[in-house]
């Protein structure tokens, strides 16, 4: 027992030490302030709605009417019934935010270099290497927090898999299922699905050496394995992953049935995004060398550059006060690659690229080949458009590879890789003495490479590059071409002063090495200044862009937005009714009304096709069918103000004519000036096989009403009264996956009318109406994750008895 505690102590201490880095970089945390995000900000606009309904009935909502006219929440935090990974995770984050994914950085990468063999000295120092990536703290900054999740577990998931290639099959499938249950947790496929690319890469190089190491019987056992864990992970996520799938094909990431543009071009015909819009964030060939030189193309697309700046002289001669061009100067203009904006360099670390490099000449094997073919497949397909015969055939042939944007983002693949040889290559430093002559080779290669770039950057900095950026045009339009000098000079002085410093770190770093060889530094002294410098190499950078200034009070962040006048005049209407709002953010409205405004990456493809040819052109025969009774605008000296539109159609009228058009091209078209208070229109579709009885005209009186009586996110009541058969069209948004009819508590069938709405039948009479969001896909969810989670019980259990009775048995 006493040597199993001495096991664990050190263990133990590095996780408390996880811990403390964790709360020491983000601090603020431990006085009770959050950082502001501003993607987080966004979601919190967009999900106030259903958190005030689960607040004030306990119920969960799995659709909002407070965003692009009425959507489901599954992209917007949804909780479902017999989520236990979900609880397990939770539990894994019990820090404060966002000290909470730091650790889960750390903790991950440090599972899987121990994993990979490693000391938990060397362990921990490749945790840091990984953890501190400049890109893992940015994407906190800004409030990435389900990337930053998905990108966390990545290394738990791949320790399962090299568990189960080890021959420790029941300790790597159970692992495996764990890692990967709360990789699906994180709800990020794209970042998901960048996983698999590289544990395909894995699984090549592990094919090729089992294929010459003879043992093919072991390598497709282990990918059996493997595989079950996946569905049994994939299991415990059922209802969530089922759901989003059942709804992409209805969302922006779904295939459109429209053949043209707003401006009525040609559009092209895609399964999947616009490739324009997948490449639209493409990293430059030559933006290479940020992962190597934090500020190489200028760093962020606005940098503080303080006084001591040719910016803030050019602010002053143009006539800024000094508190005027000290601030200007604090968002001056430096990227100059070509994406259309940067938060911070993806900058991964000069002294972790120079162990990278140095890794290269030492390690040998199918564990270099799969993190090399990592990095290099993340490298290539990170250049998007910039090297697009490749990034072509991926949205051409690779299977969901269109559905994804912002391809620059695969570069977490290599984010992880690097580190992981960087810190193996250290392994190797440390091991086979009789080979020093070899490893004095290698630092010498890998000094001269190294170094060698930095300084032919140094020297040849003017030769190679113009510091201009494509849009410096505009700048010389506002303040005149000194301005642009001064900015083209700032910008040459960041790159000399980073580059520098990268010079240092690889010259520190070659020295430490270097006197490990010559028998003058210790391991552990050695291990100690790598620390030291890797630490002071990321935590350098990061703290430019992430930092104590980022925090705020806690209610800054949980209540973002403050109503205006306009807001607080609309807030006295209790009637049920949308807002177009011209002035605001996108998902301030959603914060405070039901808005035809919103923020997410996935709303619905229809809605969001109307929004881009009519909403956004503000016309008013759409408007008013999707019942935006208030429009908040802004007269010219800026004042905020609603303007109540007396024209909306209201919640549900009855029409005199309903047409079916040829085509959804059609439809879309007629919406510009339909008479939709007295026609709808209809294309052919699947619902129309429920209903038969719908005739071209109807008879509608002047007694004939339809009233909304009862509204929650997930529910309508309508009352309803006619003397003729009528047909009714509501200003609500058409959801065919989940909106159940019911008319006089008998269940019945609606239909999708004017492209985006909800139309249905009704027989003379009076009638009660009501629409429930009911989807049948949570409850088939739910009874999968509750069957899953049982037996994955019963295999965890299984596994620790079978582990302790053969450990009994040694």
């Amino acid at each position: 027992m006493q040597f199993s505690i001495k096991r664990v102590v050190p263990h133990l201490l590095v996780l408390a030490g996880f811990v403390i880095l964790s709360l020491a970089y983000f601090n603020p945390v431990l006085k009770g302030k959050q950082i502001f995000q501003s993607d987080i900000m966004q979601y919190i606009g967009m999900s106030k709605q259903q958190k005030d309904f689960k607040a004030e009935t306990g119920e969960e909502t799995y659709w909002t009417n407070s965003a692009f006219g009425g959507m489901p929440t599954y992209q917007l935090g949804a909780r479902y019934p017999h989520n236990y990974i979900k609880k397990l995770d939770l539990a894994l984050r019990f820090l404060p935010r966002p000290a909470d994914y730091l650790f889960l950085y750390l903790l991950g990468f440090y599972i899987l270099l121990l994993v990979l063999k490693i000391d938990f000295k060397l362990a921990t120092l490749g945790a840091i290497a990984f953890g501190f990536s400049t890109y893992l703290i940015i994407i906190l900054g800004v409030g990435h927090n389900s990337k930053a999740h998905a990108i966390a577990y990545m290394p738990l998931v791949l320790s399962g898999i090299l568990l189960v290639f080890q021959k420790k099959y029941i300790s790597g499938f159970l692992l495996t299922t764990v890692a990967m249950g709360l990789e699906l947790v994180a709800n990020h496929f794209q970042m998901t699905y960048y996983l698999l690319l590289l544990v395909i890469v894995l699984g090549i190089a592990y094919l090729i050496d089992a294929y010459r190491k003879k043992i093919l019987p072991h390598y497709f056992k282990s990918i059996g394995i493997l595989i079950a864990a996946v569905v049994l992970s994939v299991a415990l996520n059922a209802t969530n992953i089922l759901a989003t799938q059942e709804y992409v094909k209805e969302s922006t990431r779904g295939k459109s049935e429209l053949t043209i543009n707003p401006d009525g071009s040609p559009k092209p015909v895609t399964s999947g995004l616009d490739r324009d819009y997948i490449t639209q964030f493409s990293y430059g060939i030559a933006e290479t060398f940020n992962l190597f030189i934090p500020r190489f193309m200028g760093g962020g697309s606005y940098e503080d550059l303080g006084k001591d700046s040719a910016t803030y002289e050019a602010y002053r001669k143009l006539g800024a006060s000094t508190t005027q061009a000290l601030e200007a100067s604090k968002q001056a203009p430096m990227y100059w690659g070509k994406q259309p904006i940067v938060e911070a360099p993806a900058y991964v670390g000069a002294v972790v690229l120079f162990l990278f490099v140095f890794a290269l000449f030492l390690v040998k094997g199918r564990l270099k080949w799969w993190l090399v073919g990592g990095v290099s497949l993340s490298l290539l397909l990170s250049y998007g458009k910039n090297l697009g015969f490749l990034t072509n055939f991926f949205i051409d042939y690779v299977p969901l590879y269109n559905k994804f944007r912002a391809v620059s983002s695969i570069q977490v693949l290599l984010e992880l890789c690097i580190p992981v040889l960087a810190i193996v290559g250290l392994t190797r430093l440390f091991n086979d003495f009789e080979k020093k002559e070899e490893k004095l080779k290698a630092l010498k290669y890998t000094s001269i490479i190294t170094g060698g770039i930095a300084i032919v950057f140094l020297v040849f900095k003017s030769s190679l590059f113009d510091f201009v950026r494509t849009n410096d045009g505009q700048y010389i339009q506002a303040y005149g071409p000194d301005f642009v000098r001064a900015l083209k000079e700032d910008r040459k002085s960041i790159f000399t002063q980073d580059t520098l410093r990268t010079l240092v770190l690889v010259l520190l770093s070659a020295g430490v090495i270097f006197m490990f060889l010559r028998d003058k530094l210790k391991e552990k002294w050695v291990i100690v200044a790598f620390s030291a410098l890797i630490l002071f190499d990321l935590v350098g950078v990061n703290r430019r862009y992430v930092n104590n200034d980022d925090f705020v009070s806690a209610i800054k962040v949980n209540k973002p937005f403050q109503a205006n006048e306009a807001d607080k005049k609309i807030l006295k209407d209790k009637t049920h009714f949308r807002v177009h709002d011209l002035v605001s953010g996108p998902s301030k409205p959603s914060y405070f009304h039901n808005s035809l405004n919103g923020y997410n990456a996935a709303e619905l493809k229809r809605y969001r096709e109307v929004f881009d040819f009519y909403v956004l052109r503000d016309n008013f025969n759409v408007l008013n069918m999707l019942n935006a009774k208030y429009i908040i605008a802004s007269d010219e000296k800026e004042r905020v103000f609603a303007y109540e539109n007396h024209e909306a159609n209201g919640n549900a009228w009855f029409v005199k004519n309903l047409e079916m058009v040829a085509s959804t091209n059609e439809e879309i078209k007629q919406l510009d000036s339909l008479p939709n208070k007295v026609k709808a229109i209809y294309s052919p579709h699947k619902a129309l096989e429920e209903l038969k009885d719908l005739k071209p005209n109807y008879i509608v009186d002047s007694l004939a009403s339809i009233d909304l009586m009862e509204v929650k996110p997930n529910y309508l009541k309508y009352k309803s009264k006619n003397s003729n058969d009528g047909f009714v069209v509501f200003s609500e948004v058409y959801y065919g996956n989940g909106w159940k009819t019911f008319v006089n508590g008998e269940e019945a069938s609606h239909i999708r009318v004017n492209y985006t709405l909800r139309g249905m039948s009704l027989p003379a009479g009076v009638h009660t109406v009501e629409f429930k969001f009911d989807p049948d896909v949570v409850k088939t969810g739910s009874r999968i994750a509750l069957a899953s989670s049982i037996l994955f019980g019963i295999l965890l259990l299984g596994g620790l008895f079978y582990g302790l009775k053969r450990n009994d048995m040694q």
